[in-house]
């Protein structure tokens, strides 16, 4: 549900830009690292020692919130919430320090119709955004949580970042 992003390579103006709402959620294998997670999700990390030939794509994403995070105190108040390892977030403090740091808040859905599609070189790499060479279906993909589960997490990680009880 949450998504850690800072200016990056590839988008103008070296800034953070948010080039779509509504994206799929594309599997990427360059920067996997054990460490950057917590142990609690070591079980379920497969290690990738190469871009696969052939990519599965299952879900969808919907940006619900777009928020600056101001300080490494307020990250740290959303620990329950996400399953990055400090090493990560202090990485992500210190890239480019002078840029913020920003949370996205997403609503997933799981593709009715899970895709299979060719790994190639322009989909492969270090990329905030990958242009697909074929439209994907989304019709009919339905919410990993329902529509009050989903608020109330939002709320609850909201009141978090911004120290406000949201109600």
């Amino acid at each position: 549900m949450l998504l850690l992003r800072k200016g990056g390579i590839y988008e103008a103006g070296g800034e953070f830009e948010l080039e779509h709402h509504r994206f799929l959620l594309f599997p990427t294998f360059l920067h996997q690292n054990l460490n950057m997670l917590k142990s609690s999700e070591h079980a379920d990390f497969q290690t990738v020692t190469a871009e696969p030939s052939r990519i599965r794509i299952t879900a969808a994403a919907e940006v619900s919130d777009i928020l600056p995070v101001t300080s490494r105190a307020a990250m740290d108040s959303m620990d329950a919430e996400h399953v990055w390892a400090r090493p990560l977030i202090d990485m992500r403090f210190n890239y480019k320090p002078r840029n913020p740091l920003y949370l996205l808040l997403l609503r997933i859905f799981r593709l009715r119709q899970p895709l299979t599609l060719d790994n190639t070189p322009a989909y492969a790499g270090c990329k905030s955004w990958v242009p697909l060479e074929t439209a994907v279906p989304t019709a009919g993909a339905l919410p990993v949580l329902d529509d009050s589960r989903y608020e109330i997490r939002r709320r609850t990680i909201l009141g978090k970042l911004t120290g406000v009880e949201c109600k």
